[in-house]
């Protein structure tokens, strides 16, 4: 019945299903299996198991625990293939008692029996049966089982293991290389379906392998005619999530939006306006015809607009530097933010997070609108709170700077209640150097801005920049309005200076700090932070 119903069409299947529930001979089915399931072989006995659930047998029925309980009766005679079989149907299964009982009893015969185990799928199945409730020792002797087959990895066989490490939560670097190696070498002809599964299950593990991320950006830009639009939106958004950049990937379909921006619909347009923002691609040349086209096939959608959707929409803007007028004003009307309060009494934390952004870019962008806009207070929500900068990092500014007596250090300064910069250094400007850009609009004495240059040291999290070393949206903008704000802004990243020596962390700050005196000889991705 189960093999009948497989290769028919979803339709078909509810209703021939529905005729076989009905018919009383299916009643008289399951009373037999109950009768003979302990006379049944153990292959047989999964196999039944297997085809009740997927046809929908209710799993709390008398018929699917009988078959349950004799499951665990005779699992020490299960051989290989049933078990993976069993494996399978369990994965399917609500939790119950007797589902946890023959899962736990899974877990130990699969531990005993782990180093006869032949087949690959086999050995997936059962790992994904086992989950992530797995003991952390159980998961260590898979990965080791795992890696001494990885010579009879079929293509599939890569594709399936990157989910099934997924499944279990379970990182483990030596098997991912090895499979991201293979996709990587045969990505030609690979259906979207298991490209998708694979990146999904990399963002899960936060996994990040160039190599592989690169060869499938580059293999979706060059069969880019084969890919529907929303495939490739779906890319670029797990791309997003990975917090890799395919640039030229983002080049190509900024293209295509510019010569098609009215087939977006709302829901493409959120995902491209919030990829483009957090990732922080530059356009260059086709900047503003790209903004234009997105503004063009907003305004359209307008109307239709939930206030959340709305207050995205323009955030993901501010973000890329763009003010169109008429999302702006739609958004600031009192009618609109009236929504806001009517859905809860109090914003929600990233809610707030988005008001506040756009004030501030109204505030020091100054884009030329056709009348001046505010974000109401009401919407503005708490003052941020924020963290103490590292104790490494003032240390080593401390040790450097102990010296320098015209130069002074300020640590934790926050500025327009939002922005946090872990240390500024005010130092005299050197000789032959135009003093930084001030800004006026920030309150700050113009006497100190033009005679001295203010640093801006941020302790940036690696969640705050692309693979590589370009700023994400959130931390971009934060730079431009330092920048607006007359500060020189100097993004240290704390992963890799708080785990090389204090010699080395000493060299790097002074070639950051001072490039005219000193170059940094330290490692080159830190460098490239730097700058």
């Amino acid at each position: 019945m189960w093999s009948t119903t497989k290769v028919m069409s979803e339709e078909q299947r509810r209703y021939e299903l529905q005729l076989m529930f009905d018919h009383p001979a299916f009643n008289e089915l399951l009373q037999t299996a109950m009768k003979v399931v302990g006379l049944m072989r153990v292959e047989d006995l999964a196999y039944s198991l297997l085809s009740m659930v997927k046809l929908g047998v209710p799993q709390r029925s008398r018929v699917i625990h009988t078959f349950l309980r004799t499951c665990q009766d005779k699992l020490n005679d299960f051989d290989e293939r049933s078990l993976s079989v069993l494996a399978s149907t369990l994965e399917h299964m609500e939790d119950n008692p007797n589902v946890d009982a023959l899962k736990q009893g899974m877990r130990l015969v699969v531990e005993f029996r782990l180093p006869g185990i032949n087949s690959v799928m086999a050995l997936q199945t059962m790992m994904r049966m086992l989950g992530k409730d797995a003991p952390l020792g159980l998961k260590r002797k898979l990965e080791a089982k795992a890696l001494s087959m990885t010579d009879q990895f079929s293509l599939p066989n890569t594709h399936y293991m990157i989910s099934t490490m997924a499944s279990m939560g379970f990182y483990s670097r030596p098997i991912l290389d090895v499979c991201s190696k293979k996709i990587t070498e045969n990505l030609h002809g690979t259906p979207f379906s298991r490209l998708y599964s694979v990146l999904q299950s990399c963002t899960e593990l936060h996994y990040r392998n160039m190599d592989l991320l690169t060869g499938i950006a580059d293999y979706v830009l060059s069969t880019l005619d084969v890919w529907t639009k929303k495939q490739v939106l779906l890319f670029l958004s797990v791309f997003e999530s990975l917090a890799f950049c395919p640039t030229a990937l983002m080049e190509a379909f900024a293209e295509w939006i510019i010569a098609n921006p009215d087939v977006l619909t709302l829901k493409d347009l959120l995902c491209v306006l919030r990829v483009y923002s957090s990732l922080n691609y530059d356009l260059q040349n086709h900047r503003q015809l790209f903004l234009d086209s997105l503004s063009q096939a907003l305004d359209t959608y307008l109307p239709k607009m939930t206030g959340s959707e709305l207050l995205k929409s323009v955030y993901w803007l501010c973000l890329l530097g763009h003010f169109p007028s008429a999302p702006l004003e739609q958004l600031l009307r009192s009618s609109t933010l009236d929504q806001f309060g009517s859905t809860a009494p109090k914003l929600l934390q990233n809610q707030e997070k988005m008001f506040q952004t756009v004030d501030l870019c109204l505030r020091l962008d100054r884009p030329p609108l056709p009348r001046p806009l505010t974000v109401l207070p009401s919407v503005l929500g708490d003052p941020v709170s924020f963290k103490s900068p590292p104790p490494w990092l003032l240390e080593s500014l401390h040790s450097m700077l102990r010296d320098q007596a015209d130069i002074t250090l300020q640590e934790m300064v926050v500025v327009e209640n939002f922005y946090l910069i872990d240390c500024v250094i005010t130092k005299p400007l050197p000789n032959q150097t135009s003093a930084t850009e001030a800004s006026s609009c920030a309150g700050e004495k113009s006497s100190l801005a033009e005679s001295s240059q203010r640093i801006a040291v941020i302790c940036a999290p690696r969640s705050g920049f692309c693979c590589g070393t370009n700023p994400r949206g959130p931390l971009a903008v934060k730079i431009r309005h330092l920048k607006i704000l007359g500060y020189s802004p100097v993004l240290v990243t704390q992963k890799e200076l708080q785990s090389v020596s204090e010699e080395k962390r000493m060299e790097f700050l002074r070639g950051l700090l001072f490039p005219e005196q000193h170059r940094s000889d330290i490692g080159t991705p830190l460098e490239q932070l730097g700058s």
